[in-house]
């Protein structure tokens, strides 16, 4: 097993930690260890609330979460001789809940995971105005599988992968974000939920940073909701074993930092919670391409290699969206309309199964389903695609003259 360089113990608070992780993007963060390229490493990572959601039925803790904690991340870790304009090439070797899937506990990873559909005030979600109120499902893990009693006659094997990593910005990145950031809240200052997030003292957490640096860290730094040009909070499900990662550089020593581990996850994470969230561990390899930013014209993203290990999926019921939305109204090429309408496609078809909305919603935001941008150039409808295995179920879900297997499917957990 590789070195662990950064430990968490799940039954403290981030904060409490022997070395703290951070919860804001800043490039002064201070690192918490140092590695060298060529080697490997395990890296330990708390769930992203911090585990303010529990194993139980009722969703009020879904409902009542404190955002501002997001994301609890592991790091910063240094890797020697790295420099602004260098490519850091991360390979991911192992990852999974906490010391491996079957142990049992009260933190998210320790034996189960959830989803959670956020309410409209409080994060919200991609069908936020069609599903505005929370709701969860508790999944217990077995080995690669995951059931849930809030989501019966459902079974998969999972994705594992980490939503977010990247590393630190500089300080003309992390102006430039602040900016531009701002610049979009100001569009619509009081929407519900907000275009944006902006640097939040409440609840910032910057490392081992004490007194003035923590302040100036706590006034300054980037929240981790969004993907930037660092990496960050991808979502990406395919992001798992065996995939490798190049991230830009842009302060001394990369400062790589990450968690926000999923056990499972569809293409879009639609439920902004949409993924089965969970702490654990992940295993790395680290390189350096010297002056790779500029040799492979990597400017702005980081670029990935997926990973080789997931489900064989080979039967899927396809669901067609297109950029008209439910009062009729035609928008020109719009891809995420064109989403949403095949995932509310999807919910309405499982309805018809005995799920409830709220039950179909979670599902396809955990089970791996694949989101595909079908069609950008036909004008004006863009067209996008949502394909579900059929094997995830314990019933026939495709369509005959029979009609579908309608059953009491239960509920999911819902706030009181």
């Amino acid at each position: 097993m590789p070195e662990t360089v950064f430990e968490v113990d799940q039954s403290k608070s981030m904060r409490d930690q022997a070395v703290p992780g951070h919860n804001r993007w800043h490039p002064d963060i201070p690192l918490a260890t140092m590695v060298r390229p060529g080697s490997e490493f395990r890296v330990e990572c708390r769930e992203w609330t911090d585990a303010q959601l529990g194993n139980n039925d009722s969703a009020n803790d879904v409902r009542d979460v404190d955002l501002s904690v997001a994301h609890m991340l592991s790091g910063p870790i240094g890797v020697e001789g790295a420099e602004p304009g260098d490519l850091l090439v991360v390979d991911i070797l192992d990852l999974g809940p906490c010391q491996g899937p079957q142990e049992y506990g009260d933190a998210p990873g320790q034996g189960w995971g959830y989803t959670g559909i956020f309410s409209k005030q409080n994060g919200g979600g991609f069908l936020t105005d069609e599903y505005p109120d929370a709701a969860k499902a508790i999944w217990d893990f077995h080995g690669q599988v995951a059931t849930s009693r809030h989501l019966p006659g459902v079974r998969y094997t999972g994705i594992t992968h980490p939503g977010l990593f990247g590393t630190a910005p500089s300080a003309e990145l992390l102006a430039r974000w602040n900016r531009r950031e701002q610049a979009l809240i100001d569009r619509d200052p009081d929407r519900v939920p907000p275009l944006a997030l902006p640097p939040l003292v409440q609840s910032s957490l910057g490392g081992q940073a004490t007194g003035s640096l923590a302040e100036q860290i706590a006034r300054e730094g980037a929240r981790t909701v969004p993907a930037r040009e660092n990496g960050g909070n991808h979502d990406i499900k395919n992001f798992t074993r065996g995939s490798r990662v190049y991230y830009p550089v842009h302060v001394a020593d990369a400062k790589l930092s990450g968690g926000d581990l999923h056990f499972s996850q569809g293409d879009g994470e639609i439920t902004f919670c949409g993924a089965i969230e969970m702490g654990g561990f992940i295993d790395f390899g680290v390189d350096l391409i010297k002056g790779g930013m500029e040799t492979y014209g990597v400017t702005t993203n980081p670029i990935f290699m997926p990973g080789n290990v997931e489900p064989r999926y080979s039967e899927f019921l396809t669901f067609i969206g297109i950029s008209v939305d439910a009062d009729d109204t035609n928008e020109y090429l719009d891809a995420t309309l064109a989403y949403k309408r095949a995932c509310l496609n999807a919910v309405e078809y499982l309805k018809k199964f005995g799920y409830t909305g709220e039950q179909a919603y979670l599902l396809l935001g955990s089970a791996p389903i694949e989101g595909r941008v079908s069609g950008v150039v036909d004008i004006p409808n863009a067209c996008c695609s949502l394909y579900l295995p059929t094997a995830i179920f314990d019933f026939d879900i495709r369509p005959s003259a029979a009609g579908p297997a309608k059953a009491d499917r239960g509920m999911s957990a819902v706030a009181g």
